[in-house]
């Protein structure tokens, strides 16, 4: 299926009143700056200004695009619960070298390309359940604050103008060039140039800060006057003018991929503490690369999976999402078919245990088979504890080991098991039964503040066509059962789990849940 899906080319949450754990425990993230996890708070203790690199929008962001942006969701989410107020910015560079020679290719703008992408972003963004950020910049919107910051860094002595026009940034002028990529300053190679914007340059000399225009440029709308004559920004500086502009002169944290480090944030650090004197970001937070089949997911390598063809190939934005916080963030994640079924399994679970909560449901619980004999815990045999605790204290203990899971550098394989282990203890109490209204509450209260940060409870079904051959299907398996045909219920329920359609017998009916 995931093969399939690679060839073949909901609102998100509303944000949720996060009751106030701020001060309870220390807030810990690492800081790529200084290579250590270090206590965080915001410098004015109370607004993170937290910066996040958006998408280059001529193609849709891939899989591994959006594993950093679900990290930055997650610890937008965590920051908040810890008792902050966040201040997000997601710019969306919509002038590049690759935008230009797309929109040159085929005979169109820059805009022409780069506004159906934006639509995609937010679309597969939308379905993913990332919260929005306060806001999208994009680069052609910002260029006067752009010629503004080159103007300092000319004052500074920290930029000059080349015979072809453009601007360059000179690095042997930044004494603490490196500092974040801990470069070697001996590699670096005096009055070299180069222009293109790439993730993969290995050449370390002057990048160029705003480019003579080409006629590329002209027949694609990529220019702009500038006092050193018509031209575009180069991308790194793109970033610094944005950012700067929306947060001021020092952010609280700067975040990205593991790929930004070098040489894109490199040279925001440059630019911007050239320009202004002051430290640019006190945190740096990279995510690290997503894989397919071992290697590193990147459209030149043509191995690049996008959230469009998960959708179409039925896997729902819960999966996704688990598949994601099952590793940490600083880890490398391989994704595969095996993979994605796990965690459809995965929040299967987690969304049968919120119905469960919901309905309040006690006592054991019909389920698995079809035939005599049938199982009727709602959960795996080796899942059942010898002795469950109360209901209430089991949710407390739960709240309390996600929330230090995600406050040790966003730990989220851990709160996930925290979640998991939530589940099984708390179905092990309700199977016993006579559970106190209060304690349920609590409960319930617990699993709606850990899914408000994690966000892993499958969406129901929105489509009345599936809605209706579902149903369909289940009085056929009634009727089959009531007849003791147990045969052709098995076939049935088979037919449905093959279509992504999980169903649990209880006291009350038959129940069902789409989780592919």
């Amino acid at each position: 299926m995931l093969r399939a899906a690679h060839r073949r080319l909901h609102s998100p949450p509303q944000r949720a009143t996060w009751p106030t754990t701020h001060g309870m425990t220390d807030f810990l993230l690492y800081n790529t700056l200084t290579r250590s996890v270090e206590r965080f708070e915001p410098a004015d203790g109370e607004t993170v200004r937290m910066y996040t690199c958006g998408p280059t929008v001529y193609d849709p962001a891939h899989l591994g695009n959006f594993r950093t942006f679900l990290f930055e969701d997650l610890l937008h989410r965590a920051l908040e619960y810890a008792g902050w107020k966040v201040k997000q910015i997601m710019n969306l560079t919509d002038v590049d070298d690759k935008i230009i020679k797309r929109a040159y290719e085929r005979g169109v703008t820059i805009d022409q390309v780069t506004e159906p992408m934006v639509e995609v972003f937010h679309r597969d963004r939308e379905f993913l359940r990332i919260r929005r950020a306060d806001a999208y910049p994009k680069a052609t919107e910002h260029v006067p604050e752009m010629i503004d910051l080159l103007r300092q860094l000319i004052d500074r002595g920290l930029a000059y103008q080349a015979e072809d026009g453009s601007l360059y940034f000179a690095i042997a002028r930044f004494p603490s060039y490196g500092k974040l990529s801990r470069l070697d300053l001996r590699q670096i190679q005096p009055g070299a140039r180069v222009a293109a914007d790439d993730y993969n340059k290995e050449d370390v000399r002057d990048f160029a800060l705003w480019k003579a225009a080409k006629p590329e440029d002209e027949a694609t709308g990529a220019v702009w006057e500038s006092p050193w004559g018509r031209g575009r920004p180069g991308w790194h500086l793109e970033c610094s003018a944005m950012s700067m502009k929306y947060l001021g002169k020092t952010l609280d944290i700067h975040c990205g991929g593991v790929d930004n480090i070098f040489p894109h944030h490199e040279d925001e650090i440059a630019q911007s503490e050239g320009a202004t004197g002051a430290p640019f970001s006190r945190f740096w937070c990279h995510g690290e690369f997503l894989l397919t089949d071992g290697a590193k997911m990147a459209k030149r390598v043509g191995n690049v999976l996008n959230v469009g063809q998960l959708r179409d190939a039925g896997y729902g934005a819960a999966a996704i999402r688990h598949l994601v916080f099952s590793t940490h963030y600083r880890q490398q994640l391989n994704v595969s078919e095996e993979a994605l079924a796990q965690s459809t399994n995965a929040v299967q679970r987690i969304g049968s245990f919120a119905d469960r909560l919901e309905r309040g449901d006690q006592g054991i619980v019909a389920r698995a088979g079809d035939g005599r004999g049938a199982g009727l815990s709602p959960r795996a045999e080796d899942d059942r504890p010898d002795a469950p605790t109360e209901l209430g204290a089991i949710a407390d203990e739960a709240l309390a080991r996600v929330r230090d899971a995600l406050f040790h550098d966003l730990n989220a394989p851990q709160a996930l098991e925290a979640l998991f282990t939530f589940i099984r203890r708390a179905n092990a109490a309700l199977d016993v039964g006579a559970v106190a209204p209060a304690s349920l509450e609590r409960a319930r209260a617990a699993f709606a503040t850990i899914d408000s940060l994690l966000d892993l409870t499958p969406a129901p079904v929105d489509d009345p066509a599936v809605a209706s051959w579902v149903e369909e299907r289940l009085a056929a398996r009634a009727a089959a059962r009531a007849t003791r045909d147990f045969g052709a219920a098995d076939r049935i329920r088979a037919e449905l789990e093959a279509a992504g359609v999980s169903i649990e017998d209880t006291p009350g009916g038959t129940r069902w849940r789409k989780v592919r």
